[in-house]
């Protein structure tokens, strides 16, 4: 089974024939159908339905030349509602199945995202046409949550509005400059962090983790797309499984200045998720590519 069925509300598929059961209902009465030529003149589907909003089950394969279907992979999807970032992006195929990974560098987190594409007929059709190469383009992330938890603000001093803005610009054009080579930057980025590290050992002894560190973005386990992520809640909402009846909340989350959205089985969140508050959880990050 698909470790992250349960985020959209199906803790209880775990046998094959449930399974089965699920992806037959999927291309029996989907909602969302893209066929398109691949680079190997094979027929490529995207068939997907939604059992919440915006949550579902995409299942992915190849038409013949009888126009039979043939199931490749499949996966749970959630597709965020706020654009992300503007970014150039780079897009690679996965080895074992026709499933892309896509990457781009964000200088508000400082590193490289790296996410699973969940609209991979759409850039299919753009490699296809020759639009598509390393481009620009906004990208849209979304997360399955298989656990989490609701952590209280954190209370911050006032300060002036133009203050962080300046700032975060400044520390931006440090790590774009870093990551092109140039020494000074790298060197000012060591001291910023040696520094950082200094005043968090001296307070941790006093002060809890969490109360310190208000927002966080970093990878998690051995995958590439898995992070773990604290942020605030920007808008929540409960929603319910059409088939199973199980609630799942769908947040929207701030995390260090990056906006997602997030889906989790309200059985995996310990708390009560709220605007203000804090979500803490390990995540599987989607995205999709717009040009």
């Amino acid at each position: 089974m698909h470790k992250y069925l349960r985020a959209i509300g199906f803790s209880q598929i775990k046998e094959l024939d449930d399974q089965d059961r699920l992806l037959h209902d999927v291309l029996s009465h989907y909602d969302f159908k893209k066929v398109i030529e691949n680079e190997d003149h094979q027929l490529f589907a995207e068939i997907s339905r939604e059992y919440a909003p915006n949550a579902g089950i995409t299942v992915c394969g190849h038409y013949d030349e009888d126009n039979l279907f043939h199931m490749e992979y499949y996966y749970p999807h959630f597709w965020g509602s706020q654009v992300t970032t503007y970014e150039q992006v780079t897009v690679e195929r996965h080895i074992a199945t026709e499933s892309y990974a896509a990457a781009c560098d964000d200088m508000r987190v400082g590193t490289t995202l790296i996410f699973y594409l969940n609209n991979a007929s759409e850039y299919l059709s753009l490699k296809e046409s020759g639009v598509f190469k390393e481009v620009q383009a906004s990208v849209t992330l979304a997360a399955l949550a298989d656990s989490g938890s609701i952590l209280m603000p954190v209370r911050k001093e006032k300060k002036p509005v133009t203050e962080n803005p300046e700032k975060t610009e400044h520390r931006n054009s440090l790590v774009n400059a870093a990551q092109n080579g140039d020494q000074k930057a790298i060197e000012s980025l060591t001291m910023e962090d040696i520094d950082a590290y200094t005043t968090l050992t001296n307070r941790v002894k006093h002060e809890d983790i969490y109360t310190i560190v208000d927002s966080y973005f970093m990878p998690y386990g051995m995958e590439c797309d898995l992070y773990s992520i604290l942020g605030d809640i920007t808008s929540v909402e409960k929603n319910v499984n059409a088939v199973t009846d199980e609630e799942i909340w769908q947040m929207s989350i701030l995390c260090n200045d990056v906006p997602m959205d997030v889906c989790i089985n309200a059985k995996d969140l310990f708390g009560e998720p709220a605007v203000g508050r804090r979500f803490k959880g390990s995540v599987w990050l989607q995205g999709r590519v717009d040009i």
